[in-house]
């Protein structure tokens, strides 16, 4: 779903540019309250798992294929305001140094890809696990419907924005019923991603996932004929460091790039496909970064394919980790700052 240069005008390019820009000051103060010693090291992993798995194009029908997109699973892993902030980092990289999705589109690709997927699976996560049993189980069954409604949710929100700003006379109704059918069977994909990897956190490390906080259930013990919540105890020691998580995120992030993503589908993905079929293409304009040595997610120069795409892919997961991570530590350290007791005031 990344929109190209030339598929939407300049004043609407510029007004989602605006609203990204709001929507990304807004998580950036959000997230310095969601940012703790759990999630940081994690959120720039989050950022860099997500770029790799975009690169694993899985096929949905004849000649149409799908990716993550990812805001759902940021959002439940490390929390709403940190995951728009993931997905736009994605979004940064691939537009500056693969050429994948266009840099006057930047603003439309964050409003769809980053703020409309993790506000609308967050608010269907949360929704759910507030009806569900309390329990791990709930979590990844939340996790699922989040993701599987975020995806037609975004080919919804692409389909106003090219109501509003598209640059082809393309009726509405046939790119309404296009989008949003091909990418509900996307949106199982996404779904199933997002599930499994949800859950595999949680098996190992629930305190890691923002979205299962506050969910265990209190032991309840008889007393009188009475059940009462028994003291609280010490919460169990992890079965696993953080760093063992982080290294393996990230050892998972480059073989999934750097190996994995050659058998990936080669067929087009959702928007391309929509595109190509129904005209919305004809005005697309060539990529500010097409000359870029990474451009097309190969190294220029490199001739074998396999090692092109490979050593493109994890020079995507270290640039995005170190720029995610740099944020993230940041963001950090100016709640640590803000929260110290220098900066309380006297007397509270």
């Amino acid at each position: 779903m990344h929109v190209p240069d030339g598929f939407i005008n300049a004043p609407v390019s510029a007004a989602t540019g605006v609203v990204a820009a709001g929507a990304i000051a807004l998580s950036l103060r959000g997230a310095r309250r969601e940012l703790d010693e759990r999630t940081a090291p994690l959120a720039g992993l989050v950022a860099a798992f997500i770029f790799a798995v975009q690169m694993l194009n899985f096929p949905v029908a004849a000649g149409t294929s799908g990716h993550l997109l990812g805001g759902a699973l940021a959002a439940i892993l490390v929390g709403p305001f940190t995951g728009v902030l993931c997905v736009s980092v994605v979004l940064l990289m691939q537009g500056i140094l693969f050429a994948d999705g266009g840099l006057t589109a930047l603003g439309v690709n964050i409003t769809d890809m980053a703020i409309v997927t993790t506000v609308v699976s967050y608010a269907v996560f949360r929704t759910l696990v507030k009806v569900l049993p309390r329990g791990r189980r709930s979590v990844t069954v939340a996790s699922f419907a989040a993701a599987l409604l975020s995806v037609p949710a975004a080919a919804v929100a692409f389909t106003l924005i090219y109501a509003v700003g598209g640059t082809t006379d393309v009726a509405l109704s046939k790119v309404a019923t296009a989008m949003v059918g091909v990418h509900v069977l996307i949106g199982i994909g996404e779904a199933v991603i997002t599930a499994l990897t949800v859950g595999a956190v949680i098996a190992v490390r629930p305190d890691l996932v923002h979205g299962a906080r506050g969910l265990q259930q209190r032991l309840k013990l008889r007393v009188n004929g009475e059940l009462v919540d028994a003291p609280g105890a010490a919460p169990a020691p992890a079965r696993s460091s953080h760093r063992k998580v982080w290294i393996t995120g990230l050892v998972t992030s480059l073989v999934l790039a750097g190996f994995v993503s050659f058998y990936a589908s080669a067929s087009p993905d959702g928007l391309e496909k929509v595109a190509k079929d129904k005209g919305i293409d004809t005005r697309t304009k060539a990529h500010a970064s097409e000359d870029s040595p990474l451009a097309g997610y190969g190294v220029k120069d490199v001739s074998d394919a396999r090692l092109s795409g490979g050593l493109a892919g994890i020079i995507g997961v270290g640039v995005t980790i170190v720029a995610g991570s740099g944020v993230f530590w940041a963001l950090r350290r100016r709640r640590s700052a803000d929260t110290s007791p220098a900066s309380v005031p006297e007397g509270v």
